[in-house]
């Protein structure tokens, strides 16, 4: 006890972060555990999971790419403050135009015939290509892509 008084307060400050952001990480999943297009479990489908923000304040989760894309196309007029997905790997929320995406390969998709997954790092994506291969992407590629098969759908 002697030791943890003698500790700089910002010592105990990030201590004390480091053991609550994985709690936080997935805080999107219980606000929003089912998505909103499909009805899926987005706890079962963390790792493709995305979030919605709004400007007006209010958020969506949904399963997959592909249900964000119907989702956002529906709501037209709602601007989008954000766009979060999961890192395939760490399922931990980040921006999806930060992300680097995979897309194509020998790993199903979640709800699309044209797979794209998120990671955080090149070198994360690039260990996806080297063992389900697909290549690397942009967001506004992968994000066109998932238009394209959604309007494709509707006709």
């Amino acid at each position: 006890m002697n030791r943890l008084l003698r500790m700089p307060a910002f010592l105990i400050a990030l201590m004390l972060i480091c053991l609550t952001a994985p709690a936080l990480a997935f805080d999107d999943i219980d606000a929003h555990r089912s998505c909103v297009v499909c009805g899926m479990d987005r706890k079962a489908f963390g790792y493709s999971r995305m979030l919605i923000q709004y400007n007006d304040g209010s958020e969506v989760g949904v399963c997959s790419l592909h249900c964000a894309v119907i989702e956002m196309d529906a709501n037209k007029a709602r601007k989008v403050r954000a766009l979060l997905v999961a890192d395939r790997d760490t399922r931990i929320l980040l921006g999806a135009d930060e992300a680097f995406w995979v897309t194509g390969g020998t790993k199903r998709g979640v709800m699309t015939e044209h797979p794209a997954w998120a990671f955080s790092t090149k070198n994360a994506a690039e260990d996806f290509i080297k063992q389900y291969e697909g290549s690397l992407a942009s967001w506004a590629d992968v994000l066109a892509a998932a238009r394209e098969e959604a309007s494709k759908e509707r006709r």
